[in-house]
């Protein structure tokens, strides 16, 4: 096996320190250089101590020339930074964006829910979206450009597409409704992600249909089958860390029963490696997919609001980030689509 010279740009942050996390136990890969912003000039043991193997590593400037030579590079920017980083980075390299640049497919829904211009469209890196007969792994095999879903939108779309695409819900009729640990707000020091803020509280966000992963959650069920989507997504940030549990519930079609649910659920997820439908009654869980690149999913059918329950769970920092990037990578490079991922979570 030949060895894959990796670097990361956003090396400070919350996704890219997720990313070389996971790196670190990846068979494949050498870590090369690690870049930021202003925290260039810093050894990263001060923003990630848990990394010991690279905690004397010192961050580089985030420039071409420093990204250049490596096989792989990440991107863990804040959106709007990714696409000038991308335009410098030739063709030969695979380049994995974990921020927002290149996930939608539609240049006005960029300009209306993150302003300025779009940075235009990469293969979308959820490789279990499903997408007419088949899934989005398919777009992904030698990849040179990838887009990282939002975290969010994975929980979302994992949960509720199989129902989508069988035709067992009204696509029109969606509502998500999300508990969010707060590492998936980032590291900005602002008042209101401060533990003395958050500590015994919980807090809506994004609320009525402000949130900028909502066209993401659209465009990705429309893909699913879904015709005239429309979806009343509500996140809420809960005093943990990490994770996300989503509930997304839809108007359920006539005739259709759990047994037909399941069924549809069982056939989309069958031989996906790290998606997990629940035996009937055993409901998800963040801390039971904490650390790992799994999603837990049920469903119910609530029969009195004749609406179809998905709850799914990820780690929002790993499928929802970094493990869905590396599971992508491995994809594009092709290696085994599993290589240096876990579904083994961390409990209690």
């Amino acid at each position: 096996m030949r060895t894959i010279t990796v670097a990361v740009a956003g090396a400070s942050g919350y996704a890219g320190g997720e990313v070389l996390r996971l790196l670190l136990a990846h068979p494949a890969i050498e870590i090369g250089a690690l870049t930021a912003a202003s925290s260039a000039g810093t050894p990263l043991g001060g923003h990630h101590p848990h990394l010991v193997p690279l905690a004397d590593r010192v961050l580089q400037p985030t420039t071409a020339e420093v990204l250049a030579g490596h096989d792989v590079v990440f991107l863990g920017l804040p959106h709007g930074q990714s696409g000038a980083v991308a335009a410098q980075l030739g063709d030969d390299v695979l380049v994995i964006d974990c921020g927002a640049d290149h996930r939608l497919q539609s240049a006005d829904e960029w300009a209306e829910f993150y302003g300025g211009e779009h940075a235009g469209t990469w293969p979308y890196g959820l490789p279990e979206l499903m997408v007419g007969d088949g899934s989005q792994r398919n777009a992904l095999a030698g990849a040179r450009r990838i887009a990282v879903p939002g975290c969010n939108v994975t929980a979302v779309t994992l949960g509720i597409q199989p129902a989508i695409a069988a035709g067992l819900v009204e696509s029109t009729d969606l509502v998500a409704v999300l508990a969010n640990g707060y590492s998936g707000a980032g590291k900005a020091p602002k008042t209101s992600l401060m533990a003395a803020e958050g500590f015994g509280a919980a807090s809506p966000y994004g609320v009525g249909g402000t949130h900028r992963h909502v066209p993401e959650i659209m465009q990705n069920l429309r893909l699913a089958g879904g015709k005239d989507v429309t979806i009343s997504f509500t996140p809420t940030l809960v005093p943990m860390s990490r994770g996300i549990l989503a509930t997304t519930t839809g108007r359920i079609a006539d005739g259709v029963d759990l047994a037909a649910v399941r069924e549809a659920y069982d056939t989309a997820y069958a031989d996906e490696p790290f998606i997990h439908l629940l035996p009937e009654g055993r409901w998800p869980t963040t801390a039971a997919t904490l650390g790992a690149n799994t999603a837990q999913i049920q469903v119910a059918i609530d029969a009195r609001a004749k609406r179809l329950v998905a709850v799914s769970a990820i780690d929002n920092l790993v499928k929802g980030t970094a493990g869905g990037a590396i599971q992508s990578m491995n994809l594009a490079l092709g290696l085994d689509e599993t290589m240096g991922l876990s579904t083994v979570g961390v409990a209690p």
